[in-house]
């Protein structure tokens, strides 16, 4: 599996840069300073802190995939380590007293450091929450029925047709609208042909977890098929059916997952469609649905003159 370290390596190819080149500064306008001047203490605190920040960027970026998150935590710790770098070279190297470039190194990166790393564990931590609370549903289901998938942590369609008749019931008594979504990947086969069922599987278990990040929390995302899912949005009417379709399809499009083998990023579409509940049964509203995923997918020709 090759590492996730490899899809930062620009990130810290400008740390490592942005680094030697402040080395090379130092050592251009000062002087070594003896042994004899060293301070211990100094020495360990501060090269210390910068060796302990650099640790934490590995952590961070061997553990999350790229993205805004990664990137706003990468550059936070990239700038807190490079002001205790600098820190760290004052107690090797006497610069003249005339200059005042390094106090600027030393202390203007690390505010903008913080502030960084602070939105990056705003983000992240809102990324557990909707984790946490999709866990906590799928928790209390499985105590309940244990009807999952093998292969994602989704219900599965005979959980879907349980849930449905009861929706049903519930929102001809209550007089409220409900609609389904469905989501199917195009041309899913070509990808378990060109980099192999294992990958395939790998994308699944990636996009349910899109998926379940892009609902409401009393949405409830099954598994129906294969690379087809659906979700049961309880009080939603015909256009804000539609509308949450739309956003799950760019979503998929937005997916940046990558093959593991290559690490090149696997271009996913999706075709969507939606109906809302008229009169009918489970099975009747689930075949119009298809029904209406089969027009989605019919290629548009445009019209002869």
């Amino acid at each position: 599996m090759p590492s996730l370290l490899r899809l930062h390596r620009l990130k810290l190819a400008a740390l490592l840069l942005a680094s030697n080149l402040a080395l090379l500064l130092h050592l251009a306008a000062g002087d070594l300073k003896p042994m004899a001047e060293w301070v211990w203490l100094d020495i360990l605190g501060e090269g210390g802190s910068a060796l302990l920040c650099l640790v934490w960027l590995g952590l961070v970026l061997k553990s999350r995939p790229a993205g805004r998150v990664t990137s706003f935590l990468a550059m936070g710790l990239g700038l807190v380590f490079f002001s205790w770098w600098v820190d760290a070279l004052d107690e090797f190297i006497k610069l003249p007293d005339s200059i005042t470039w390094d106090h600027w190194l030393e202390s203007a990166p690390m505010p903008f450091g913080l502030i960084l790393l602070t939105l990056g564990i705003y983000h992240w931590h809102r990324e557990q929450l909707a984790i946490s609370a999709q866990m906590e549903k799928r928790e209390r289901l499985f105590r309940e029925h244990r009807l999952f998938d093998n292969l994602t942590p989704l219900n599965t369609a005979e959980y879907l047709r349980r849930q449905l008749d009861q929706a049903l019931q519930h929102a001809r008594n209550a007089q409220q609208p409900l609609s389904l979504v469905i989501l199917d990947l195009d041309d899913f086969s070509r990808i378990n042909h060109l980099h192999g069922h294992a990958e395939g599987d790998r994308v699944l278990q990636a996009l349910s977890q899109l998926l379940l990040l892009n609902l409401r929390h009393q949405d409830l995302l099954c598994r129906l098929a294969g690379d087809r899912f659906v979700v049961l949005l309880p009080n939603t009417g015909e256009g804000q059916a539609r509308q949450l379709a739309e956003e799950l399809r760019r979503a998929v499009e937005h997916l940046a997952h990558k093959a593991r083998d290559h690490g090149e990023r696997l271009q996913l579409h999706a075709s969507v469609a939606s109906v809302m509940a008229l009169q009918d049964d489970a099975e009747g509203l689930l075949q119009r649905l298809n029904q209406a995923l089969a027009r989605a997918k019919q290629p548009r020709y445009p019209r002869s003159a």
